[in-house]
């Protein structure tokens, strides 16, 4: 154990982990120059034509230092905010972190926001600045923010493109991250799953850390957060591709190859253990056995429906998601019919990423052509009978008459940006109902804390932002619980018929302006008829906006080549009359296109 190195990469999206990542594959010879390409531990396509890390992506290397080989199991993780659960799972696995810092970018909102989660975790954390070869580096307006920030005056200097220093972070990684421990009094083998996939030919396969004992191949195993019972087919170790080993023990992260057929079986977090051959329980201490820290299950925060475009395919859509659910458990989804885009699914998902790396999935992998609604959070209903219900959309919204409160999730945001954009970015926040919390000045760079509700984040907020900062300002957020606020439900009648699919939840003091947007737009999508339709926005009974769209007019007029007045306003009446009759029984076809734009607007 005394030859093992845990450690992950953390760093904020595009500062160079996984480009990192593979100059050590190349230096410790894991892969020969052959087999080496760009982003080689980015397994998905979308990663590599995105140039992010979505999926955290473990490694053995091998590196001969003063006559010992090191074990170095290296695991590269996302740098985006919606994935940070894949990086606090990460690190639970690991002893010590590269913090990587852009020379050319500074320090931003996810490296401040990995450093202290690597911090709370009491990890041996390593600074090293990146991209030191580029003309626009600032080396040393790097080394001053990671000194007054972080507190560490010596970062290491490195290119992660050409190579320059990485030997040198391979042995500051061996002689500064300690290896791992163990509890020996303990007999009984514990690891911790930071991952798991699904193989069609394997079955549900665990990713783990060995914390205490050993695994071996045909053990039986129990997961004490499920309380499912398994066996080990196959053990090994990434190198980077699954290469069988027959055992795992402390202090190494490797996979296990389970007889389980169910991916719900194995959660994150989870503690494995190897049962007692004869009495099916937990082997040492009589069968107790205390769980790792780190479960915790993942809720999501944004839902979106989606709808096949050909309701045909609504069976392929179904098939799709539970397969693709397979390899990403972190989302859900429910069955949805809307009366406007028909049959579809509501996916539970963690961000705004998350749902447009899952959309391209499902169109690429499995064919299908999706139209997605606007994202939407959960609220929390209290009701007069002090009943606390949880509703995902506008139309499970209980009666007036019933609701006591209506609670929304909200988000702490941490806000890096420099100094001459202030005052934009806090009008900004101030317009999305932002709550000022904190304010810290960093040399040229200041970071607001604001609390902010998630469903302003969802509707552009992060755009607004990069662009009243011209792009230099950087977001990081975490949920932040529940909270009371004054919101009405806005329903839209089209020709005085409540149109269900177009009801949101906003907030009273804003729904003014909100209800005038909303059937301006409208206005400009439905197609005129031969009758004049109303738009209107309500809150109950109350009327807040409305808009006209002109009736199309025939020109009765047009076959009489002359005549009195009377015979002329006899025709006119009849026509009037007709449209009234129009009015009362015919319907309104809203296309498609109508309850898309409102409601991606």
């Amino acid at each position: 154990m005394n030859a093992i190195r845990n450690f992950a990469i953390i760093a904020h999206v595009d500062h160079g982990k996984s480009t990192l990542a593979d100059r050590m594959l190349e230096i410790t010879g894991t892969v020969t120059k052959r087999q080496m390409q760009d982003q080689i531990l980015d397994s998905n396509p979308i990663e590599r034509e995105r140039g992010i890390t979505i999926k955290l992506a473990p490694v053995r290397m091998l590196y001969h230092l003063e006559s010992i080989t090191y074990t170095l199991n290296l695991i590269d993780t996302p740098g985006h905010v919606d994935f940070s659960y894949e990086v606090n799972r990460s690190l639970s696995a690991c002893e010590g972190a590269v913090l990587l810092v852009d020379a050319t970018q500074g320090i931003q909102a996810q490296t401040l926001a990995h450093y202290n989660h690597a911090k709370k975790l009491g990890l041996t954390i390593i600074p090293v600045i990146n991209k030191i070869d580029i003309v626009t580096a600032d080396i040393e307006g790097a080394k001053k923010q990671i000194l007054d920030i972080l507190g560490f005056d010596s970062p290491l200097l490195i290119s992660a493109k050409t190579g320059m220093g990485v030997q040198e972070l391979l042995q500051e990684i061996i002689n500064r991250i300690p290896p791992p421990s163990t509890s020996y009094q303990l007999e009984a083998t514990r690891a911790l799953v930071f991952n798991s996939n699904f193989d069609s030919h394997l079955g549900v396969i665990a990713w783990v850390r060995v914390v205490d004992g050993q695994i071996k191949t045909n053990d039986k195993l129990f997961l004490l957060g499920t309380e499912s019972f398994a066996s080990a087919l196959e053990i090994g170790v990434f190198s980077p591709a699954k290469t069988s080993t027959g055992h795992l023990s402390a202090g190494e992260v490797g996979y296990v190859v389970t007889n389980l057929k169910d991916l719900s079986q194995i959660q994150v977090g989870d503690t494995l253990t190897v049962n007692d051959q004869q009495s099916n329980q937990p082997a040492g201490l009589q069968g107790q056995v205390t769980a790792l820290p780190g479960y915790l299950s993942l809720k999501p925060v944004v839902f979106v429906s989606f709808y096949p475009i050909d309701g045909a395919d609504i069976n392929n859509f179904r098939t799709a998601l539970s397969k693709l659910r397979l390899q990403d458990s972190s989302f859900t989804y429910t069955p949805e019919f809307s009366p406007a885009l028909g049959n579809g699914f509501r996916l539970g998902l963690l961000g705004l990423l998350h749902a447009d790396i899952v959309q391209e999935r499902l169109e690429r992998e499995f064919g299908l052509n999706l139209i997605a609604a606007a994202p939407s959070v959960s609220y929390q209903i209290l009701t007069t009978t002090d009943e606390l219900l949880t509703i995902n959309k506008a139309l499970d919204l209980p009666d007036p008459s019933q609701i006591k409160e209506i609670r929304e999730p909200m988000i702490q945001t941490s806000i890096f940006l420099p100094q001459s954009y202030l005052g934009a970015v806090m009008q900004l926040c101030q317009d999305h109902r932002g709550f000022l919390t904190d304010i810290s000045y960093l040399g040229n760079l200041v970071q607001l804390s604001y609390s902010l509700p998630l469903v302003e984040l969802i509707r552009g907020f992060h755009d607004s932002l990069k662009s009243v900062s011209q792009g230099f300002a950087t977001l990081d957020y975490e949920l932040s619980g529940h909270q009371a606020a004054d919101l009405v439900k806005l329903d839209v009648l089209v020709a005085k018929d409540k149109i269900d699919a177009l009801s949101q939840i906003v907030p009273r003091s804003q729904s003014p302006y909100i209800a005038k947007g909303l059937v301006e737009r409208l206005k400009n999508i439905i197609p005129r008829s031969q009758f004049e339709i109303s738009i209107q926005a309500a809150i109950g009974g109350h009327i807040l906006a409305r808009a006209d769209i002109k009736a199309f007019r025939k020109d009765v007029l047009a076959k009489m080549s002359g005549g009195d007045q009377t015979r002329k306003d006899k025709l006119l009446k009849k026509q009037k009359k007709g449209k009234a009759r129009m009015k009362r029984f015919g319907r309104i076809d809203i296309p498609q296109e109508a309850f898309l734009t409102i409601l991606q607007a």
